[in-house]
């Protein structure tokens, strides 16, 4: 076998290899970065809640305030 057809084909495989291996890592890197925004969106969320409640509490505050003060 002529040595230009072997160099042809571990070039083939090396690019084949190496193809693969970057698709794994960035599969890997995807992976990761959906779990970094799943607990930024579960944060989020829970913010959205305590300023709901921080709001019904400050409402609540201020009916107390107004009826101490008469």
């Amino acid at each position: 076998m002529p040595s230009e057809v072997m160099v042809a084909l571990l070039s083939l495989a090396g690019t084949f290899f190496g193809t693969f291996g970057g698709i794994r890592l960035m599969s890997y890197r995807i992976e990761q970065l959906e779990r970094k925004v799943e607990k930024h969106n579960s944060v989020v969320e829970r913010m959205a809640v305590m300023e709901h409640r921080m709001e019904n509490a400050s409402r609540r505050l201020d009916v107390i305030e107004s009826e101490v003060g008469k």
